[in-house]
């Protein structure tokens, strides 16, 4: 049997995923080289939307994309996968003018890899931003095992624990205009899905919180909301002590303290992403106290 050819290929349905799709889009990034991470699959099949294009040799799916809206203010675009065996044929960009064409005037947003940038910059988005991906074992006392040196930031008397079920409404008013859109759908979801969700406080005040959450063989910070790098660095450490395995993170590359941080608490630097807008000439909200996003996917 001949495989399709490109016009063949560009001219598959492309249909709404559901919860049944969770196997065949882990399948997808496994495929890529990416974790399998079914549960992160969950929770953005469940709070987002997500497109697909069948395999026509019917084995699962040959092509994804989801997006996860935020009211009319904005829609946050990711997992633009495509299987290698249909790459460079169109499905990507065929994809991406799908959900354009169905979100409408609403702005997008997206972290691009280097290897997707390119599309993107030619269906009219712009870079705004970059995100720097750390990860490796976190060393609370430094490589050398020496104490943790404190921040140049001023000492204060914030202090970390556990979320309770009732910090979530305090939870959202501190994340609305530092995210700049509601994401009430996407923060009730958290405690279900991470490991640990930890919050921060100064004199009673939420000033912060984080999440941690597995993916593969690596636990996930994010997302990482703080007032400043001393409350990001509080929680960090809190989330840490929690696990006994590697951590990742992406953190905004704007915040060079709690990067240079990290990487002297044993993280190691690879590949980021590009943050790119549509619509939009930057991304809303106060970019001073958003550190790292829940995952890339989800803005």
């Amino acid at each position: 049997m001949h495989s399709p050819s490109p016009h063949s290929l560009v001219d598959l349905p492309i249909r709404r995923l559901d919860r049944g799709d969770l196997v065949p889009c882990a399948d997808l990034c496994e495929d890529r080289g990416w974790p399998r991470d079914e549960h992160r699959w969950g929770l953005l099949l469940s709070a987002g939307t997500g497109y697909g294009i069948d395999a026509p040799d019917g084995k699962g799916l040959a092509a994804t994309c989801l997006t996860m809206p935020y009211g009319s203010d904005l829609i946050a675009v990711g997992m633009l996968l495509v299987a290698g065996r249909y790459g460079r044929r169109g499905l990507a960009r065929r994809l991406m003018r799908h959900v354009m064409e169905a979100v409408g005037d609403t702005p997008l947003a997206l972290y691009a890899t280097e290897l997707g940038q390119p599309l993107y910059e030619d269906l009219g988005f712009s870079s705004v931003g970059r995100a720097e991906r750390v990860s490796g074992r976190f060393v609370a006392g430094g490589p050398d095992g020496s104490p943790s040196r404190p921040s140049t930031a001023p000492r204060s008397s914030v202090t970390t624990r556990p979320a309770a079920a009732d910090d979530l409404q305090a939870l959202v008013r501190l994340d609305l205009p530092v995210f700049g859109a509601d994401r009430t759908h996407l923060l009730a979801r958290l405690p279900a899905f991470a490991d640990r969700l930890q919050v921060a406080e100064v004199d009673g005040e939420l000033v912060g919180y984080a999440a941690l959450w597995p993916s593969g063989q690596t636990e996930v910070v994010g997302p990482l909301v703080a007032r400043d790098t001393v409350t990001a660095q509080a929680l960090i450490v809190a989330l840490a002590a929690t696990t006994d395995r590697p951590l990742r993170a992406d953190v905004d590359a704007r915040h060079k303290e709690l990067l240079g941080w990290l990487l002297e608490r044993g993280l190691k630097s690879s590949p980021g992403t590009t943050v790119m807008t549509y619509g939009i000439p930057d991304l809303p909200g106060d970019a001073a106290r958003r550190f790292a996003p829940l995952t890339l996917a989800t803005g």
